[in-house]
């Protein structure tokens, strides 16, 4: 199979259909995107390995599939070493070692995205383009907030990357802002949030 973003979203929409699967794998994508360009890595193998990391959790949501199952598909469709690597890293229970610079980057994007998105659709606006990096490390602070997406992840991704929290939610708030109305989150933006 040839390894390109057309192909990446095909294998993607084939095993899962849930909108917001989909949209979660998008934002994955362009933060992976954006910090490839940071890095001067290559855009196109970050890109898909965010699209693609979490393609098998609508048919296997536990541990003791996912994302195994995905890392099965993609050996299949001969997807490189450090992709597959990657994909098995970003989920912390498989044990799988955070070796690269793409490893790390994603495992540091998956929760934030998500989180960003609970920060967006509790403003009024519900719109993306209106939150703030402050917004969101003040949500951050608010255990009671998005009770399941794992600050400590979130902290540790950051560190990983060398960069503060604040800095790192920067990098991947603009980048899903790039992609809000893919997201869904284009809302209706105001002037004075």
């Amino acid at each position: 199979m040839e390894q390109n973003r057309d192909a990446a979203w095909e294998l993607l929409t084939t095993h899962t259909k849930k909108e917001n699967l989909i949209k979660h794998a998008l934002a994955v994508e362009a933060a992976m995107r954006a910090y490839a360009r940071r890095y001067g890595e290559d855009e196109e193998l970050w890109g898909i390995t965010g699209l693609l990391h979490d393609m098998d959790y609508e048919q296997h949501p536990n541990m003791e599939e996912h994302p195994y199952a995905g890392v099965q598909i993609l050996k299949e469709n001969n997807y490189p070493e450090t992709m597959i690597q990657a994909v098995m890293a970003h989920a912390p229970y498989t044990g799988a070692e955070r070796e690269t610079e793409l490893a790390k980057t994603l495992f540091a994007v998956d929760e934030l995205t998500g989180f960003i998105v609970a920060v967006t659709l509790v403003r009024p606006s519900k719109s993306i383009h209106d939150v703030k990096v402050k917004s969101v490390t003040k949500k951050f602070k608010d255990r009671s907030f998005a009770a399941l997406v794992s600050r400590d992840d979130i902290m540790e991704g950051a560190q990983d990357l060398g960069m503060e929290v604040s800095e790192h939610v920067g990098v991947v708030l603009e980048a899903m802002k790039g992609i809000a109305t893919e997201l869904g989150l284009e809302g209706t933006p105001t002037s004075d949030c």
